[in-house]
């Protein structure tokens, strides 16, 4: 990994930005950008950022990022969310790096894994999970988890043998482990 300094320059933010704003900018060595491909790409990427580090990466379709994943050897997940039998939401989780990218394909956003929410973290697939299965706090857990197969309470293990399914709504999903 080649390490270098660089300085922030920060300057007064233009257009609708409220009085005071300002916008920050950093430089980047074209060496790194070219291997990144943001020249071709027309440099759209994703920015993380998780309290102390950023993360900048190449924007990727679906099919890229699972590809790219795999490539390296990660271990990842296809989690396909249905309305019926209408696919509402498709999700890659790459469990190596805690990292997904999800593409929603309905317009309502009640029907999709993440609501509006377009760049989802791992937490929030951890939360979409668990909200998908029986309450961590209900009476009669050990016995539903017994009847499972399953020695503790873990929403992936539940979901891959309920699919997700709740008395509430038509919603299940598929999941599957990809290599």
């Amino acid at each position: 990994m080649e390490t270098r300094q660089g300085k922030v320059t920060v300057s007064k933010a233009g257009g609708t930005a409220g009085s005071g704003a300002k916008t920050y900018k950093l430089s980047l060595p074209s060496a790194w950008v070219a291997a990144m491909g943001l020249v071709e790409n027309g440099g759209h990427v994703t920015i993380s950022f998780d309290g102390t580090e950023m993360i900048i990466r190449p924007q990727q379709s679906m099919e890229q990022y699972r590809a790219s994943r795999l490539a390296l050897g990660h271990a990842l997940m296809e989690i396909r969310y249905y309305n019926g039998n209408a696919l509402c939401t498709l999700i890659y989780a790459d469990k190596t790096v805690q990292d997904l990218v999800a593409e929603n394909y309905t317009e309502q956003a009640v029907k999709t894994a993440f609501g509006k929410k377009l760049l989802p973290s791992w937490t929030d697939l951890e939360s979409f999970l668990e909200e998908r299965c029986i309450p961590r706090q209900r009476a009669g857990l050990r016995e539903y988890l017994e009847t499972l197969g399953l020695d503790a309470y873990d929403p992936l293990a539940i979901i891959q043998k309920t699919k997700g399914r709740m008395a509430e709504d038509d919603q299940w999903m598929e999941v599957h482990e990809i290599q």
